[in-house]
């Protein structure tokens, strides 16, 4: 006779499916409504915003005049264009520089390896204020600089130790079979630890590349308005209730209503990252994991 299977094996019972299915519902509508609305308002006319009090959830007469608008004044076309290019480097060097630093300190007896951890780890405990900050990016002379964006966030202590981690679960087999074929550091870490870390790498990737996109702290304090990222933009116009200098006129001389142009810059703004993102999704859960666990 066999023995009875444990509770937690046991299929749910329909109620219990049912709740679930309501409350999964339930948390969809809530993320997939509010960027319903923002999607629509957009895309509304300016006599609907005026109809329903500025929001919209469904627009009858959709229209592109809010996104036409902002992209003609050159604006946000120009912000959108440095946000691009600060996250596509950023990410590129702030990727190449923590796996350097990732391996050195993933490899047993590497000379100082300890003493720079514990200083990389005490940066993490104890970050430098804004004014020290401040002062080092203008001795260097990086004032209204892109790279400003970039040399003070290069690499992220969480996503150091998630590499290290990860490459230190590598087995210590493949290290020294490699030593025995004659292959140096820079061989191993292209030939071996690389293609065996796509996943941790995709997450750190894909961390870096939000964390510039997202960025507007540094460059309302290191840029001028002409250099302006596009989250900047649209902190300044949204948040701020300040309006886009030269935005351009829209068909017919018509000029959309302000709550339009606030979302189409949203929407400008957001999809990217939610285009990229599931692409790198099904890497997500299994690369933090891994170099927590490991760390």
């Amino acid at each position: 006779m066999s023995a009875a299977r444990p509770s937690w094996m046991e299929k749910p019972r329909p109620v219990t499916r049912a709740a679930k299915a309501v409350a999964l519902t339930a948390v969809v509508g809530l993320v997939l409504v509010p960027f319903l609305i923002i999607v629509s308002t957009s895309l509304a006319s300016n006599q609907e915003v005026v109809d329903n009090g500025g929001w919209v959830l469904w627009p009858q007469h959709p229209t592109l005049r809010a996104y036409r608008q902002i992209f003609d004044g050159g604006i946000v076309g120009h912000a959108l264009m440095v946000s691009a290019g600060v996250t596509v480097v950023g990410t590129a060097v702030s990727l190449a520089c923590t796996i350097g630093l990732a391996y050195a300190l993933s490899r047993p007896g590497v000379f100082g390896g300890r003493p720079v951890l514990l200083l990389i780890l005490f940066t993490f405990l104890f970050p430098p204020g804004m004014i020290p900050g401040f002062l080092l990016v203008k001795e260097l002379g990086m004032l209204d600089s892109y790279s400003s964006l970039v040399a003070p966030v290069l690499i992220n202590v969480f996503n150091l130790i998630v590499l290290r981690g990860f490459f230190q679960s590598v087995p210590e087999e493949l290290y020294e079979a490699a030593r025995l074929d004659g292959a140096g550091d820079w061989t191993v870490l292209a030939k071996i630890v690389l293609p065996l870390s796509k996943a941790a790498l995709a997450v750190v990737g894909l961390f870096y590349a939000v964390s510039y996109w997202n960025a507007w702290f540094y460059a309302s304090i290191y840029l001028n308005s002409d250099h302006w990222p596009l989250q900047q933009v649209l902190r300044t116009y949204v948040i701020n209730g300040a309006q886009i200098a030269d935005t351009g006129v829209s068909e017919a001389g018509m000029v959309s209503a302000p709550q339009t142009i606030q979302m189409a810059v949203l929407v400008v703004a957001t999809v990217p990252i939610l285009v990229v993102y599931p692409f790198l999704q099904k890497y997500f859960t299994k690369g933090v994991l891994t170099g927590a666990i490991k760390s």
